[in-house]
């Protein structure tokens, strides 16, 4: 669009929502259609090997970083919505003999070992409970990342093992990564200095991190109190100080 090609911005937008079409609004799920248009038959969610790759219809359903307020009001607001994320957490049920060898690292329908679920514990956030976010993301470092031989869950495709690791250490994780922006969620490391060209720095603080202290109370840039969900790319490569103040009680940041 910023170049003037119009044709191509509103073709690539028209992609960006074809995912609407796959939504069953029945069953409040994404599932595949055959050549004709009509919606797959014998539809069993768990099963990963029927219209997906490397996962199953619980885990694409969420695989909208590019829209996630689109998918929220196609369940029908914030409170169906959490409720369909938290049977996400929950649901131990097996994906059946088909399930892709890729899909480890479980919580409930969650795979952190690959990537299509990478983004959905921030995905809370959007639905106004940062809180429960905050919670996932405590919960999977704790799972998932352990100094041992077997404490990484996953395949380290290309770095995103790492790459969610260490953003989410930091605090913060692109969502959409070609958005431009990062959501906050909940820092695993008390003090971080990213060094950046022109001799800038962009300090992290978590004051009060522990154990106990998983929620997040406050956040400030610069000492200005974060409004939203999210800072910045920009934000950072200007330089500065964020600055999270943790709690050991759920809280939720307007």
């Amino acid at each position: 669009k910023a170049l003037g090609r119009t044709e191509d911005y509103k073709r690539l937008m028209e992609l960006s929502a074809g995912w609407e079409k796959l939504f069953d609004d029945s069953l409040k799920m994404i599932r595949p259609r055959v050549p004709n248009g009509e919606f797959i038959d014998n539809f069993n969610p768990l099963e990963s090997w029927r219209g997906f790759q490397e996962g199953n219809a619980m885990q694409y359903t969420f695989f909208v970083p590019q829209d996630p307020y689109g998918l929220i009001a196609l369940f029908g607001g914030d409170n169906p919505f959490i409720t369909k994320l938290d049977n996400f957490f929950t649901n131990n049920d097996s994906m059946g003999e088909g399930a892709s060898s890729d899909i480890t690292g479980l919580i409930g329908q969650y795979a952190h070992g690959n990537e299509p679920s990478h983004h959905v514990a921030y995905l809370y956030s959007y639905a106004d409970r940062k809180d429960k976010t905050q919670a996932c993301i405590r919960d999977i470092f704790d799972r998932f990342y352990l100094p041992k031989p077997d404490g990484l869950c996953g395949n380290d495709d290309c770095g995103q093992m790492s790459a969610w690791y260490l953003f989410s250490a930091m605090g913060f994780y692109p969502v959409n990564p070609a958005g431009g922006e990062y959501i906050l969620g909940a820092p695993q490391i008390a003090k971080v200095v990213l060094t950046l060209p022109d001799n800038k720095t962009f300090l992290i603080e978590a004051k009060g991190l522990s154990k106990e202290n998983k929620y997040v109370k406050s956040v400030t840039l610069n000492g200005e109190a974060v409004e939203g969900l999210s800072i910045h790319h920009n934000d950072i490569m200007k330089g500065g100080t964020l600055v999270f103040t943790m709690t050991n009680q759920p809280y939720n940041m307007n």
